[in-house]
């Protein structure tokens, strides 16, 4: 299914039948198949989502027939703040300057804390907070609503319980819990489960009287952007309390897909951000191709253009 909680797929391999004899003849048949990470509809992850393991069971993507987004009404109360509630004050670190990270391309490790950037990015909850609960990666996209997330399609089709923790590390949420109220997917995931359209803007309802904007900012969406370009990508493994950094050059799939050479990312890591070293714009999400990828060391992301661009008008106007 993908990274969301990533199970390895593998192509299925014909046996060919073999002659004996003249008189009888044998055949000989092995299927195998599999996934590369899981989805979960109703609130629950897809891809490299996020189960503990990527040989994991998990419910096959979404396949709503409907052309129209799932859209949830945003409650007229906010929601219950976590045992880790959203500070009063936004924290240092949401008017820090972002910090350079310059590892060595392809390296992967633990994402820096307390830095800007690091902050928009974190873990897709089905509930509260809590070690291994964590099924996706979500970042916040800047917005005139200050409401909007970015993940990949295949994690989740419905709203019902699903929250939101930016930065969120080590069973911390330390800005906040925001619930997802609404999911927006194109015409073209929704009805037919485009790949190249594996991406999707979530809405999200305020914590305290704030929006998420409001606490941690946000990354502007990058569309239409070269496919050699330079990116920091961020995700949280289903089976870590810390998300990943790694930096590397993208490079063309297809007409409509990035891929990324990154090690170590595995389930939990869908939707998880490419942020442009050069312009810090966000091209790209975990997802796509293989749901992310059918290893751990390479990703895929559906090609950032119109049709995200389109959506996120889309998903900016509902919200307002």
């Amino acid at each position: 299914m993908g990274k969301h909680r990533r199970q390895r797929s593998r192509r299925r391999r014909l046996l060919a039948p073999s002659l004996f004899t003249a008189l009888s003849a044998v055949v000989v048949a092995a299927v195998l198949t599999g996934t590369h990470g899981l989805d979960l509809s109703d609130a629950t992850a897809a891809g490299k989502a996020a189960r503990s393991t990527r040989t994991a069971a998990v419910p096959a993507p979404a396949t709503d027939p409907a052309a129209t987004p799932v859209v949830a009404p945003t409650p007229s109360t906010a929601p219950t703040p976590s045992a880790t509630a959203t500070p009063t004050a936004a924290p240092a670190a949401a008017t820090a300057t972002p910090a350079v990270h310059d590892p060595a391309l392809g390296s992967t490790g633990p994402a820096p804390a307390g830095e800007l950037e690091t902050g928009t990015v974190g873990a897709l909850f089905s509930g509260a907070p809590a070690a291994g609960n964590h099924f996706c990666t979500a970042s916040v996209l800047h917005s005139a609503t200050g409401n909007l997330l970015l993940t990949a399609a295949h994690c989740l089709s419905g709203t019902d319980g699903v929250t939101f923790a930016p930065g969120y590390r080590d069973g911390s949420a330390p800005y906040g819990m925001w619930r997802v109220t609404a999911v927006h997917t194109t015409a073209a995931w929704s009805q037919d489960g485009d790949v190249d359209e594996d991406f999707a803007i979530l809405e999200t309802a305020p914590n305290d009287g704030r929006n998420v904007e409001d606490v941690v900012g946000g990354n502007r969406l990058g569309a239409d952007e070269p496919f050699d370009a330079t990116v920091r990508l961020y995700g949280y493994p289903a089976g870590s309390e810390t998300p990943l950094l790694c930096t590397n050059t993208t490079a063309r799939q297809s007409d409509h897909q990035r891929v990324i050479h990154c090690p170590a990312y595995p389930a939990g890591t869908s939707g998880g951000p490419w942020i442009d070293t050069a312009t810090g714009d966000v091209i790209g999400a975990i997802g796509g191709y293989q749901q992310g990828g059918d290893t751990d060391d390479v990703s895929y992301s559906a090609y950032f253009d119109h049709a995200i661009e389109d959506l996120y008008a889309q998903a900016e106007t509902a919200a307002s």
